[in-house]
């Protein structure tokens, strides 16, 4: 049950004032933490689990969404 403590703590972190590589780590670590959720939740098919893992996943999108920044259209 450590990874999902270690879940909820990452979600509730803040995501302000970082720099790059702090996001690129944070995009990271929240894609580690939704594996080990994933194969904790093939075992005991707990909704809760799905629930921390779709939270984390939209947290996830929001730091990969800075970290690309503005895409110039004309490319």
């Amino acid at each position: 049950m450590d990874i999902i403590n270690e879940a909820l703590a990452f979600e509730k972190a803040k995501m302000s004032n970082m720099s790059t590589s702090d996001r690129v780590v944070a995009s990271r670590e929240a894609k580690r933490l939704i594996l080990a959720l994933n194969e904790l939740y093939k075992q005991s098919k707990d909704a809760s689990l799905m629930d921390i893992m779709k939270r984390l996943t939209v947290k996830k999108k929001k730091i990969e969404k800075r970290l690309k920044g503005r895409q110039d259209p004309a490319f």
